[in-house]
């Protein structure tokens, strides 16, 4: 028994009661936190070590109420969290919170169950199959990624988990057709502004450092990779008796949104056998508006495509949709079959068990939440929800070209724009030091948090607009604060400059 009741009664490891008294309290809690999400500075502006400080060394004998937890959630916690949710987040990526995401959340926690395996909970497993197959038509996907072809889709946690089960198979595949004492010659090929999760998947894999190939991108393709620099590295390590294996390609890079030529690149990779996996992660939910769709062509090349449902349609974190063309070659790579898990559904191979799909053995009820986000708004109310936040990212766009002071890097694909703060005489050397001190003023401010990415050796800012209660009036705000911190760093560089010049005299 752990735990007390308001009444003084011990709280039960679970009892519908009781559960029913302090479910409404935190979900009261929780709704109150959305109510006066504004009134917390945005960016957390504690020191490290601060909680340490301020909880005690040890946990208690003794069981505490509810309220007094969520009194320090309020008092200690909260302060040392920075509010993704909040309307004045920009900074990286959205990680999305909705109404039908926490509902679908709280019913997967709710029945806990562990669907390693078709028998630990069969309609985990389905209801994975059938809502994959519903994302996967509301993308347009190939039919040999849906659950009736050859392929199929799967929750992983993140995009990171994605493209390392992607490169353990494509792994797996050559070295059963080369042999595994080719292992030191299998090549892996990305973009510099492909995601870091690729250099670390190589990591894990087991991949050489010395075959990671990170292809240099140009301001004049928008750091699109492209095909002829592509096909020149895969000539030449050919030519030096080197194997290639995998290509991540990327919709929506994490630098600036940048999408590269999937066609261009699939057919290369298929012409050399090499697994070509999408990371669609952020910009893959823009995709099922039809106006985005284009930036899609292509994945019919692809071997392996992966997007976040998690950042930016509306389900909570985590929840990544990877879909692959062949299951057979996840299912060699990640299977293990102990006595223990043996079952006649399974033996009999007539069912899905994503245990072999993924690099842990447990799961979780991932697909509730995607099912609920997809059923209670649906598809006219998944694309009205990015329209919107693209519309947002339109006006935050022609408000920074409105003001001479600053310069858009690159042109505006999705709800990210990157831009910077020009220095006074145009003065190159001093950009990146005073676009540091602008980011760390807002960032201060406690009103937005943006975050930055360097692009041809120039430190850049990025707002992202996707955060759920994000509205045109906090854009305005975002822009009032970026404005008036600007005019005071210009200020204060002109004064300098007017000081050293005079000295100089």
């Amino acid at each position: 028994m752990v735990g007390v009741c308001r009444e003084g009664g011990k709280m039960k490891a679970m009892d519908s009661e009781q559960l029913r008294e302090y479910g409404h309290q935190m979900v009261d809690f929780v709704a109150d936190y959305y109510k006066t999400i504004e009134n917390f500075p945005v960016l957390s502006q504690v020191q490290p070590g601060y909680l340490r400080e301020l909880l005690p060394d040890s946990a208690p004998v003794h069981p505490e109420p509810l309220q007094d937890v969520l009194d320090d959630v309020k008092s200690k916690i909260f302060q040392g969290v920075t509010h993704w949710q909040s309307p004045g987040y920009y900074a990286y990526f959205p990680s999305n919170s909705s109404i039908a995401g926490f509902l679908g959340e709280m019913l997967s926690a709710g029945v806990n169950i562990v669907g390693f395996s078709w028998i630990s909970c069969p309609a985990a497993t389905e209801l994975e199959v059938i809502v994959l197959d519903w994302l996967a038509k509301l993308l347009q996907l190939p039919h040999v990624f849906l659950s009736t072809g050859k392929g199929g889709g799967v929750i992983q946690g993140t995009a990171s988990e994605a493209v390392l089960v992607a490169l353990v198979a494509a792994r797996d595949r050559m070295l059963k057709k080369v042999g595994k004492d080719s292992m030191g010659k299998l090549v892996v090929y990305s973009a510099d502004q492909t995601h870091a999760s690729m250099q670390k998947a190589c990591q894990i894999a087991g991949i050489y450092p010395e075959n990671i190939r990170i292809l240099k991108t140009e301001s004049s393709s928008e750091y699109a990779l492209s095909p002829q620099v592509l096909s020149a590295a895969i000539s030449q390590d050919v030519a030096s008796g080197l194997i290639p294996l995998l290509l991540c390609a990327t919709i929506g890079t994490t630098s600036s949104t940048a999408v590269d030529p999937l066609l261009a690149l699939g057919k290369i990779a298929k012409s050399n056998g090499i697994w070509f996996h999408i990371d669609g992660a952020y910009a893959g939910s823009a995709c099922i508006c039809p106006e985005f769709r284009q930036y899609l062509d292509g994945v019919e090349e692809a071997d392996s495509f992966c997007m976040n449902a998690h950042k930016w349609l509306l389900t909570n974190f985590d929840c990544s949709a990877l879909w692959v063309r062949d299951r057979s070659a996840l299912i060699e790579s990640l299977s293990t079959y102990p006595e223990y898990l043996r079952n006649k559904a399974s033996e009999a191979n007539t069912v899905v068990d994503y245990k072999d799909w993924q690099i842990p053995l447990g799961r979780r009820f991932r697909s509730l939440k995607l099912w609920m986000v997809m059923r209670l708004y649906g598809q006219e109310g998944l694309q009205s929800y990015i329209r919107n936040h693209i519309s947002l990212a339109k006006r935050f766009e022609e408000l920074v070209l409105q003001d001479s002071r600053f310069e858009v890097i690159t042109p505006r694909k999705f709800a990210l724009l990157c831009f910077r703060l020009l220095p006074p005489a145009n003065d190159e050397t001093q950009c990146d030091k005073l676009n540091r001190e602008l980011l760390e003023a807002v960032n201060s401010s406690g009103k937005m948090f943006i975050s930055h990415t360097v692009l041809s050796g120039k430190y850049v800012l990025r707002l992202a607009v996707g955060a759920p209660l994000t509205e045109e009036r906090h854009i305005d705000i975002a822009w009032q604060v970026l404005q008036e911190k600007a005019t005071t760093l210009l200020k204060a560089y002109k004064n300098d400059i007017q000081i050293h010049s005079n000295g100089s005299v």
